[in-house]
């Protein structure tokens, strides 16, 4: 798993290589580098080495011992990762001044270890080499061995991520990297097994080997690392192209490349293994809306089905794992994360609005359920991830990837009976003696895993049963068999709450509130932000901070942390049209100018105020996040169009035109900064609703503004009281938008131009077709003298 989408991630590497080139030749230091260089080999096990996480031995994952070793500096710490390592006989160190000193008083190379907790092949570098007495040692003696979670640090681990990128052309997790004291890479990579492999070093090899070279010429390896870390500041540093244009050309090129990537036979983009890429599937039903091409929509829509059709999503529990090893989305890799939540059931509620298919409702549905039952905690916040490795059933000393999650066929007769199994078993695949045929390390021998193999009708013709008879057995039996589940051990739960991570959540069930029409989903939104605003945010100095768990909330928020929070801030003032949301979605925006702003345009991921982080980095390429500088655009967008500042915009222009010449280079990697793109050409659109609130003839406009996908608009709220008079302050216009005749009323307006307003649900929705079919609306009709609302 991790944070780069491996297109995305292809794309960052096919760039690094083409600098990265001239990196690599003044990084080898003789021999040693010469061998160390290749370290992040790929040992294939279901997928290949080097895309989301490192490669990975051919062999089962060991069980994981009751430790023998006294507790390391890690037990003091909160992070679930670090944790996992406390009782790791290596001398471990958390990123810190401690650390550091340490290094520089004893002129030992520092070893930097980089992961997250439920990161499965983070598990088998533990348990087979940090667990290893014999490696310990070697680290202990010789080297500074440091230990960073990095979904808690993110900052860290992209610096010495695109380290590792640039010299060796891959990368993923866990993250292996050798420093100079002064925290300047030499040589990096990912999972290394214990023992030498398939002509490739092993970890201890590699350590002796830095060992004979640190001790005979530490001076030349610094010096090299000098030179390194000066080549990655300068390929860092993002220069705008003043001959690229924000245009629809950029539109036109990401579409083309996305289409050219498109696997048309399972859905998709790109051989396996095969990630959903919810930003992608964002870009298209844009393009689709803005330009009516509809291969982009049937793309997506496709794609989103194979998807909840395949192994990849949970049938029982709802939600979806990580990414699919294979091209049919059958095995996964079984691992849950929020961020993918998030952003899928957005995805699944915009194919609902374009199709109106209840089925894309329901898989919306079914994500948020799993998210509210599993991963929210106590006082609304929202969990991390579940792991993709549980303890076996019967046996819980040993492990396995997926053990939570498969199931023999002989337990599906135990629980269902033989004749509603049969029934099951033929929809979703089910086979005697498992149905994973391709399963080199033995790991899902009898094991299925539930992929809808045949549609609901096959299934209800095979068996002559009316099809809405079929269903229900469906559901019945699924009940049962999560039922049954439950009591297997669960995977291992990373309960801490992050900042960026709730805030793509809370946009999600914003969304899902608007259509629909849960009030569950807006109250859950709203409780999640009153988490973060508790326990995450510093009202005195209107900071954020990154991370909670277990009372301690610590570290400095980054730019993903205020673009992702903003956002939510402000797709939640348009779900519950609370003021409160959108003046602290302004507050946090100037704080984020304040902090992370270049004045060359866009952000910066950190404030540059930490002088351990040697390289200020610019995120700009999609990953399992989106990045934050595509979101912070489309936050400066929307703001502006709410508070009619046109300084917002500006610098949300000034912000997509400094990676102007990547969006025209690469643009498949960045498909939600063209998301950006469109939203800034497209016309400036604004709802505004006058009416009481909850009241049913209110509902009855929201309800079709929320039927359409009308994405490039913005909705606001005259409320006749303290509300409009805030709003009124940005723009006077405003004071003078009321109901007509006591009755709801919508006022549909183009560029603050507003056609004659409505009360009447059907009306209003002629007026919308016309948007959501991305319409040219120069012909609107200025509102009355009371509703006039041309600034």
């Amino acid at each position: 798993m991790g944070n780069h989408s491996w297109r995305a991630e292809l794309r960052v590497r096919r760039a690094c290589r083409r600098r990265g080139s001239l990196v690599g030749r003044k990084a080898i230091l003789g021999a040693l580098i010469a061998t160390v260089a290749i370290m992040s080999f790929s040992c294939k096990r279901k997928s290949p080495a080097g895309k989301e996480e490192g490669a990975a031995p051919a062999s089962a994952v060991p069980a994981r011992p009751a430790s023998k070793h006294p507790p390391n500096r890690l037990a003091r710490e909160k992070s679930p990762y670090l944790l996992q390592h406390a009782h790791n006989p290596v001398d471990w160190y958390p990123w810190g001044e401690e650390a550091f000193a340490k290094a520089r008083k004893e002129n030992k190379p520092i070893f930097l270890s980089v992961g997250y907790s439920t990161c499965h092949w983070c598990h088998v570098m533990e348990r087979e080499s940090f667990e290893n007495e014999e490696i310990a040692a070697i680290l202990n003696e010789h080297f500074v061995a440091i230990k960073v979670d990095r979904e808690e640090r993110p900052d860290i681990d992209r610096i010495y991520m695109t380290f590792v990128q640039a010299t060796t052309g891959g990368g993923g997790w866990p993250l292996n990297v050798w420093l100079t004291p002064d925290l300047k890479p030499f040589v990096g990579g990912t999972y290394f097994p214990p023992e030498d492999r398939w002509g490739s070093p092993g970890l201890k090899s590699a350590l002796r080997q830095i060992v004979a070279a640190w001790q005979k010429d530490s001076g030349k390896i610094i010096a090299s690392a000098d030179d390194i870390t000066r080549q990655l500041q300068q390929f860092a540093v993002v220069q705008a192209d003043p001959n690229i244009k924000l245009e629809q050309a950029l539109l036109d090129g990401g579409y083309q490349q996305l289409k050219a990537s498109y696997e048309p036979r399972y859905g998709g983009f790109g051989p396996a293994p095969k990630f959903p890429h919810p930003v992608a599937l964002n870009f298209l039903l844009r393009y689709h809306a803005r330009t009516g091409a509809p291969e982009a929509l049937d793309m997506t829509l496709f794609t989103l089905r194979q998807m909840a059709a395949g192994g990849i999503h949970d049938h029982l529990g709802g939600g979806f794992h990580r990414y699919a090893v294979d091209n049919e989305w059958f095995v996964p890799h079984f691992e849950k994360m929020l961020y993918d939540q998030a952003q899928l059931a957005g995805a699944y509620l915009e194919a609902y609005q374009n199709t109106h298919d209840e089925f894309f409702a329901a898989v919306a549905r079914d994500i948020i359920a799993y998210v509210l039952r599993d991963l929210t905690g106590p006082d609304g916040q929202f969990f991390s991830a579940e792991d993709a490795d549980s303890p076996l059933p019967g046996n819980p000393a040993d492990h396995a990837e997926g053990a939570f999650y498969v199931w023999e066929h002989r337990e599906i007769v135990e629980v269902l009976g033989r004749e509603d199994a049969e029934v099951f078993n033929f929809h979703y695949g089910v086979q005697p003696n498992g149905n994973v045929a391709n399963d080199p390390q033995g790991e899902l021998r009898n094991k299925n895993i539930l992929m809808v193999r045949r549609p609901l009708e096959e299934t209800a013709r095979k068996f002559a049963r009316p099809p809405a008879q079929t269903s229900a057995l469906l559901e019945r039996a699924a009940v049962g068999l999560l039922a049954t589940r439950t009591n297997r051990p669960r995977p291992h739960l990373d309960d801490k709450t992050l900042t960026a991570w709730n805030g793509l959540m809370i946009s999600a069930l914003a969304r899902a509130y608007q259509v629909l029409e849960d009030s569950r989903y807006l109250a859950a939104a709203t409780r999640a932000a009153g988490f973060i605003e508790a326990q995450l945010y510093d009202a005195k100095s209107g900071r954020l901070l990154r991370r909670h768990r277990a009372g301690q909330a610590v570290i400095a928020g980054y730019l993903e942390d205020y673009a992702f929070f903003i956002q939510a801030l402000l797709d939640l003032y348009e779900a519950s049209f609370n003021i409160k949301y959108l003046t602290w979605a302004m507050e946090l925006q100037k704080k984020q100018d304040e902090l992370f702003g270049d004045s060359s345009g866009g952000y910066f991921s950190t404030t540059g105020t930490d002088p351990d982080i040697i390289l200020r980095l610019k995120d700009q390429y999609d990953s399992a996040e989106p990045s934050g500088n595509a979101i912070a655009a489309l936050n400066l967008l929307r703001l502006s169009q709410m508070t009619a500042n046109s300084a917002w915009r500006q610098k949300a222009e000034q912000a997509l035109s400094i990676f102007g010449d990547r969006l025209h280079r690469v643009p498949q990697a960045m498909p939600q900064m063209l998301v950006a793109v469109g939203f800034h050409l497209a016309k400036p659109r604004q709802i505004i609703i006058a009416g009481a609130p909850g009241a049913p003839d209110t509902r009855a406009l929201l309800r079709e503004i929320h039927a359409r996908f009308i994405p490039d608009k913005i909705l606001l709220w005259a409320d006749g009281g303290a509300a409009q008079e805030t709003l009124a302050g940005f723009m006077e216009f405003i004071r003078n938008i009321k109901m007509l005749d006591g009755k709801a009323t919508a006022y549909v307006c183009e560029n603050y131009v507003c056609q004659l307003p409505t009360s009447d649900p059907a009306t209003l929705g002629k007026l919308l077709e016309r948007y959501s079919r991305g319409a040219d609306s120069a012909d609107a009709e200025p509102a009355p003298a009371a509703g006039k609302s041309r600034l």
